[in-house]
């Protein structure tokens, strides 16, 4: 009845033809994704997965998302790096500073707020097997490290985008962070998605790759409990190597540093560890950049852990 009436009567005319042919195309292109999810939560209820490990987890998915659209937001950021500072130079050179549209100056507890609401509605669309990752369980199951190890096939990001919430593009599209980033888009070429293939490489490294422990054992005592740049201890951390991997060799050839020197780390939060790559190259950071406050001399990275700080999470 209801049918009868949208189409007004017993004929088919052209604005009831398109209403058909626009609600089949919803169907074909929604129903798969319900189905897909309703096995998802299926599968889910079979489980016990441990509520620590889901934890834990979302605050690194959480940070993996903030480090992405923090790249896209910092009103801090530069156009020219500063130039290399020298043993002779007391202050160091400022960097020339770039004009920031107004409409991006979101400020740190908007940017905070925004970051939840994407990481909750994405969070819960993921695989139960993605969401409970960690290194013991791609040790021990080589058909999960096919799946969820880096590079992550083509088969892993199909699976998850067509699970993705529409709301996600939309709500990105409408901040103008991905104007491209349609819903026919991202379903269509998840490889070239510019969210979810940065996303979820970023979220996976860290828990598919050995941990501290296992590679520098005696790190674990020097373990730092907050970012050594901003400060946050409410996140997750990483190890930012002061003395770049691929410059060790060069580094002791060259006299810059002693042998022992070069397993030096800082633990810094995700933001802060990707800024730091972001302002120097691996050369310029073994050079002079090598030690956590030569790195706070510097006028770029005080701006920005200025701003950074703010970026707080709610308590869940």
């Amino acid at each position: 009845m209801a049918f009868m009436t949208i189409c007004g009567g017993d004929g088919a005319s052209p604005r009831c033809n398109t209403f058909i042919v626009r609600h089949i195309q919803w169907a074909n292109h929604f129903i798969p994704l319900l189905s897909m999810r309703e096995n998802a939560v299926s599968s889910s209820q079979d489980d016990t997965p441990d509520d620590a490990l889901l934890e834990t987890n979302f605050a690194v998915f959480r940070d993996c998302l903030a480090d992405i659209l923090i790249q896209l937001l910092d009103p801090t950021t530069t156009t020219s790096k500063p130039k290399r500072a020298t043993k002779a130079r007391k202050n160091p050179i400022k960097p020339v500073e770039r004009p920031v549209e107004d409409g991006r100056r979101n400020d740190a507890e908007d940017l905070a707020d925004f970051v939840e609401y994407i990481a909750e509605e994405l969070w819960p669309c993921l695989p139960l097997e993605l969401r409970t990752l960690n290194y013991a369980a791609v040790r021990n199951d080589e058909t999960l490290s096919a799946r969820f190890a880096p590079p992550l096939p083509l088969s892993t990001l199909e699976e998850v985008a067509a699970l993705v919430p529409p709301s996600v593009y939309d709500s990105l599209a409408a901040y103008s962070l991905f104007p491209n980033a349609t819903l026919d888009d991202h379903a269509s070429s998840p490889a070239n998605d510019t969210l979810l293939l940065p996303l979820l490489t970023a979220y996976t490294t860290p828990l598919t790759t050995p941990p501290p422990s296992v590679v520098l054992p005696s790190m674990p005592a020097q373990r730092s409990s907050d970012c050594e740049l901003c400060g946050r201890d409410w996140i997750p951390l990483t190890y930012h190597h002061l003395i770049p991997r691929s410059m060790h060799a060069k580094a002791v050839k060259r006299g810059w540093h002693q042998e022992w020197e070069l397993a030096n780390v800082a633990w810094l939060c995700r933001a802060c560890h990707s800024f730091v790559h972001r302002v120097a190259s691996n050369e310029e950071l073994a050079r002079e950049w090598y030690t956590v406050e030569r790195l706070e001399e510097r006028e770029d990275v005080i701006r920005f852990v200025g701003w950074v700080a703010g970026v707080r999470w709610k308590k869940r």
